[in-house]
């Protein structure tokens, strides 16, 4: 059984026999083990049946860390990095040989992030290694937001999660890999398209590979309920086609007429922020509700809308 706790004696002490801790950050709970130690490794990917073709994060505590892991910092993901970190910002470097290939997925980069949360912040300097710490939940599933999300899912497999409140902003990072120099965005998240060409202007979308991803986030299914679930542009529509049927709904704003068993508003005053943050623990909700459908919004093609409609789709797919 899992332990539930804030003492970070006690996950430095488990993280230093090589086993993982569930551990906060701002924007899911991760999974994690030593980068340096394989077996730490082999347990991320056996606990989250997690395919050993899709490379893991590795979290770090400071830029220096950072240049002790790659081999060239393109001034653009220095730029990057001096703005948004500690943050939700995940950059792909040219690796150096100690990252072990089973964290990169046999690639020659690596995806590494300094995380904006002072628990897991302060857990990483009290270590000698870095952290790889993929979402703590199982491969495919909807992304944990709390302690006791990680808990539902691992409490037989993982000795302790780190508490360290609700997620803040309860989506995964946004990563950036480059090409030549150039900024390529490999997966859409909690730092918006626009931010991040705000500091290095236009750059190029890549965020799907089934096959052989470069970062994590990219498959065409993941992050989904156990519960069907539908994006759709037109609720009221939709719900027509489900009037026998017991379904929850997920919407941007308050909206009217809307007649479900479930009707959850993510943001009352359309703050996308705030519907990103509580997008997942939503889809968590409805999930032990035994529904037969959960139907969710599709939100604006603009900011964060984004990235929330690209985890819906994912989680949408083949329903």
């Amino acid at each position: 059984m899992s332990i539930i706790s804030s003492d970070i004696d006690m996950a430095v002490s488990i993280l230093n026999r090589n086993e993982l801790v569930g551990i906060p950050t701002e924007t899911v709970y991760g999974l994690a083990g030593n980068i340096f130690s394989e077996s730490a490794i082999h347990k991320i990917f056996e606990t989250k049946q997690r395919p050993l073709f899709n490379p893991l994060i590795v979290h770090v505590h400071s830029l220096d860390q950072l240049l002790g892991l790659t081999e060239e910092l393109p001034d653009k993901a220095k730029q990057l990095a001096d703005h948004f970190w500690p943050g939700s910002l995940t950059l792909i470097l040219k690796k150096k040989a100690i990252i072990p290939d089973l964290i990169s997925a046999g690639k020659d980069t690596v995806a590494v992030r300094m995380p904006n949360h002072p628990v897991t912040i302060q857990l990483l300097k009290r270590l000698d290694f870095p952290l790889a710490a993929p979402s703590a939940n199982p491969f495919g599933c909807i992304s944990p937001t709390s302690a006791s999300h990680v808990d539902g899912y691992f409490k037989d497999s993982i000795e302790m999660v780190l508490e360290g409140g609700d997620c803040q902003n309860g989506i995964e990072s946004t990563i950036i890999g480059f090409e030549q120099g150039e900024p390529i965005l490999y997966r859409l998240g909690a730092i918006s398209r626009e931010e991040i060409e705000n500091v290095v202007g236009s750059i190029q979308l890549k965020n799907k590979d089934d096959k052989a991803p470069e970062a994590p986030g990219m498959l065409s299914r993941h992050y989904a309920p156990r519960t069907k679930t539908y994006l759709v542009r037109d609720v009221s529509k939709a719900l027509e086609e489900f009037s026998d049927k017991k379904v929850g709904v997920i919407l941007f704003k308050r909206v009217s007429n809307i007649n479900a068993d479930k009707v959850i508003i993510l943001s009352p005053n359309g703050n996308l922020k705030e519907a990103a943050s509580k997008l997942y623990n939503t889809m968590h909700y409805l999930d032990t509700l035994e529904l037969d459908a959960i139907v969710a919004e599709e939100f604006p093609n603009e900011g964060l809308g984004l990235s929330i409609n690209d985890r819906l789709r994912r989680a949408t797919k083949d329903a």
